[in-house]
């Protein structure tokens, strides 16, 4: 058996060939690609890389009221969201449908309703780091990335007080993101049961989803009132033919 120092010095001369092996293979990568693009600078990869995470890692430090909420909403957000959030036009109502008994339990009961303006976007959410990084990356619409961070905390403020989760004189900042995580509505509502994962966590390979004459599941459906359906065309006509998420008929008239 070596010796204390030997197996030191083993070992040190392991990772140094370690450390070669890999100086060796970024030279020789960077040669290959030499003439192709060049390597990001730290401005640049700050710019990109903003998301927040639902352990609200990468929060940006700022802070907003309801009331300065309300202000950007009625001048950024409302033409495409209406007044109150309840998108009266095309777009899906963003609140609603909840209820004290929803923020109490963590999980919201009318999810398994099918109705016109069921599914709202604060029954779905899980996590409040998403509504925020979402607002911050994709919002407004015809000027994303547009809003400073403090705009960001009172715009998401705002839809948090339409929801009844804060306050009207609530001010939010990353010091007090926890908090409102803790009174989402559907904070229990993710699930590893769907997608390309089973509930183990492990990937399906074995290709069972519908791909001809496939049964309509209506139990995870938003329809939009019959008064805006046509305002875009079929929407029918608008997804793909094949899978089990299809377009309802939305054609106006005969």
């Amino acid at each position: 058996m070596s010796s204390f120092p030997e197996a030191t010095r083993l070992m040190r001369a392991l990772a140094a060939g370690v450390l070669l092996s890999l100086i060796w293979v970024k030279t020789a990568h960077a040669e290959k690609f030499a003439r192709i693009g060049r390597a990001a600078t730290s401005s640049e990869i700050a710019a990109w890389n903003i998301d927040v995470r639902p352990d609200f890692q990468g929060l940006p430090r700022g802070s907003g009221s309801v009331a300065q909420g309300e202000k950007i909403w009625v001048a950024r957000c409302a033409s495409c969201h209406g007044d109150f959030a309840e998108s009266p036009s095309v777009f899906p109502p963003l609140v609603g449908g909840t209820t004290r008994a929803d923020i109490e339990r963590g999980r919201v009961a009318s999810l398994a309703a099918v109705s016109e303006n069921s599914k709202t976007t604060l029954m779905k959410l899980a996590t409040v780091s998403t509504l925020f990084d979402y607002i911050r990356r994709a919002m407004p619409f015809d000027a994303p990335k547009s809003l400073k961070v403090d705009e960001v905390y009172a715009v998401t403020a705002f839809m948090l007080n339409l929801a009844d989760l804060v306050p009207a004189d609530y001010v939010l900042s990353e010091k007090n993101f926890a908090e409102v995580q803790q009174r989402m509505p559907n904070r229990d509502g993710n699930t590893m049961a769907h997608g390309m994962l089973d509930v183990r966590g492990k990937p399906d390979v074995s290709g069972k989803d519908c791909m001809r004459d496939c049964p309509i599941d209506t139990s995870g459906m938003l329809l939009l009132p019959s008064t805006v359906n046509g305002l875009n065309g079929n929407l029918a006509e608008q997804n793909r033919p094949y899978g089990s998420i299809r377009g309802i008929e939305t054609r106006r008239g005969p």
